[in-house]
Formats: structure tokens, sequence, C-alpha cells
């Protein structure tokens, strides 16, 4: 009998983990065609299971953060200006735990051009500040929601 409530809390347990937000349930592919059209646009190219990937491009806009969305941005063209951190200039809830702004005090300001990547935890405040120097950047978003 304990062997046996043993081997159900062990399944019940991995299917948990497996189920967790975040961990992609299946193989994607998608195609390169498929994906420059997307990035030319910008939208989503994969959601499964709490995991989103995005492919788009951002000029200088208003500062946010997300209660629950953990970014990774992977800078493929363009330069920008990107703060993250410090306090959000007027923020106004649009959705429960999402936050846009007016911009951002203090924070650390980073420089983000083709090959950077730069993670964002849930929570923290983010802000393409500057695109001006090529007027966009072009970035994939790996989005982990918890």
């Amino acid at each position: 009998m304990k062997a046996l409530i043993a081997l159900v809390a062990a399944f019940t347990l991995g299917v948990l983990v497996a189920a967790a937000a975040g961990v992609p349930m299946r193989v994607h592919y998608i195609p390169h065609d498929k994906v420059s059209a997307t990035m030319a646009k910008g939208g989503q190219i994969i959601s499964d299971n709490g995991l989103i990937v995005l492919a788009n491009r951002a000029t200088a806009r208003g500062a946010e953060m997300h209660g629950k969305t953990n970014h990774i941005f992977i800078i493929v063209e363009g330069e920008a200006t990107f703060v993250t951190g410090g306090i959000l200039v007027n923020p106004k809830e649009t959705a429960p735990g999402q936050t846009r702004a007016d911009g951002i005090e203090g924070g650390a300001t980073h420089h983000l051009s083709k090959g950077d990547v730069i993670t964002i935890p849930a929570n923290t405040p983010h802000w393409w500040k500057d695109t001006s120097a090529t007027g966009s950047v072009g970035y994939y978003a790996v989005n982990i929601e918890q």
C-alpha cells in the first residue's frame, strides 16, 4: 500500500512539474520565412504553456512592468537605449499585473545592439527609451509566465 501511495505521489508530482508554466509541452518549428514576416510587423511566433516567443520591432515608447512575465530579449538588428529598474513615472495599471508609465526615474541604462541579450525579471520596470540611432530595434522576446 505504501508503495502504491508513493507511486501515485511521484506520478502526480511529475505531471505538475511537466505542466509548470513556461515549459513547452511540444516541439515547435517555425520556418525562417514566417519568422521574418512576423518580425516585419511584430508579433507572436510561439505560445505554449506560459512560454511565449515574439519577433518584435521597437521604437522609443513608454515604460512598462509586468507582474508575472519574465523576459529574455535577444537583439538581432538596430540599436536602443534601454532602461531597467528604477521607479515608474506616472504609472497606470492597464490590466491586472500590467503597468504602463511615461518613463523611469533612476534605473540602469543599457546600450543594446545586434547580438546583445538582456533579461528582465517579472516586476522589473523597463523602457525602450531611445532608438533614434537606427530608428528601431529588432529583437526576439522570450517570455516566461510565472
